[in-house]
């Protein structure tokens, strides 16, 4: 029975290299021309970034090939080492649609092609021999206009039986000059009566307190306990997570040493903040979730006690998750029920 839960992975980042490779070789001349070689396109594609921008370029390369007809292909391949490797039970999944749509359209002809891909990537995640619960989180940009990203609203409050929420991406570096903006859009997203999370608080650059009161759960926001502890009393009040990806700051160069993610973990716990672990961009970092939590044990950055707080806060925090526990606790109360028919029935012989 599958246990984790992962609440913050991009459907761009979320394809293992091999696998994207793979699709180059048989699909696009000019990458396969590139990288003959797997083992240097892995080094390309897996390595360090000296900032977060640099590295969210890399996203542009796997738009660019996951469209209408090959979402399909990635979407599997993602669920089954998702089950496999990973042992999830619950996966959010997020995207910004209107970049799966074709570059040659018009804008308006764009914003209706949106809906086809939700239906697509909704429909394509339903795969019966890997039971995931799977459910997608909507992103609006920061480079895209206010209409795409309202667009992108609206789809979600049309679309609640795929969509659990909608997100801002795009680099939070690039959200100052239109705060306004994405304030007015989270507002009219809490008014539809959609959960929200948002890119906040990742970066030094990125940090709009404006922001937290429309947000559900904040992706990364580990700038908060490092260098704005005095607004953690508040995050807990308001039963607010921070949505934590441990590689992904080594990859951005936004931290040094998983060491440095120690006073993240001990403040939040100390401020009765919830966290839960995330991969972020799995494919991109060539780590998996249950390599995540290992390697935080490994170097002292958590304890046994803490990654299963964390491990069950993500249930807590799902947006999507149908039950009041998590699956442990369900295998738990299963096997109770086996073991307490095998006593009646040793009783009755």
């Amino acid at each position: 029975m599958a246990l984790y839960a992962d609440l913050h992975r991009h459907l761009g980042g979320s394809v293992v290299p091999r696998i994207l490779w793979r699709y180059f070789k048989r699909h696009n001349p000019d990458m396969a021309q590139r990288f003959p070689e797997y083992p240097n396109f892995e080094e390309f594609y897996t390595r360090k970034r000296n900032t977060l921008d640099e590295y969210l370029e890399l996203h542009t390369l796997v738009e660019s090939v996951q469209r209408e007809e090959t979402l399909p292909y990635f979407i599997y391949r993602l669920i089954r080492g998702a089950y496999i490797f990973e042992n999830l039970a619950y996966l959010e999944l997020r995207y910004t649609p209107y970049l799966r749509t074709p570059e040659h359209l018009s804008q308006s002809q764009r914003i209706e092609t949106m809906a086809n891909i939700v239906e697509i990537v909704g429909k394509a995640s339903q795969v019966k021999e890997y039971p995931i619960i799977i459910s997608q989180i909507l992103c609006m940009h920061s480079r895209l206009p206010y209409e795409v990203n309202k667009a992108i609203v609206d789809l979600a409050a049309q679309r609640r039986d795929y969509v659990c929420a909608v997100d801002v991406a795009g680099g939070d570096s690039h959200y100052r000059e239109r705060l306004d903006e994405f304030i007015d859009l989270y507002k009219y997203a809490r008014s539809l009566g959609l959960n929200t999370t948002g890119h906040v608080y990742e970066t030094p650059d990125g940090c709009y307190p404006e922001l937290l009161p429309y947000l559900m759960r904040i992706g990364h926001g580990i700038q908060i306990p490092l260098k704005y502890p005095e607004l953690l009393p508040q995050l807990a009040a308001a039963n607010q997570c921070l949505e934590v990806c441990p590689t992904t700051y080594l990859k951005t160069g936004t931290l040094e040493d998983l060491s440095d993610l120690k006073i993240v973990f001990d403040r939040c716990f100390a401020a009765g903040v919830d966290i839960v672990i995330c991969t972020d961009n799995a494919g991109l970092h060539n780590v998996r979730l249950p390599f995540e939590f290992e390697n935080l044990l490994t170097q002292d950055v958590i304890d046994f006690n803490q990654l299963q707080a964390c491990q069950d806060a993500a249930f807590r925090h799902a947006f999507a998750w149908p039950y009041k526990e998590p699956p442990a606790s369900l295998l738990i109360g299963l096997l109770k029920e086996n073991s307490s028919e095998e006593e009646q029935e040793l009783l009755s012989v």
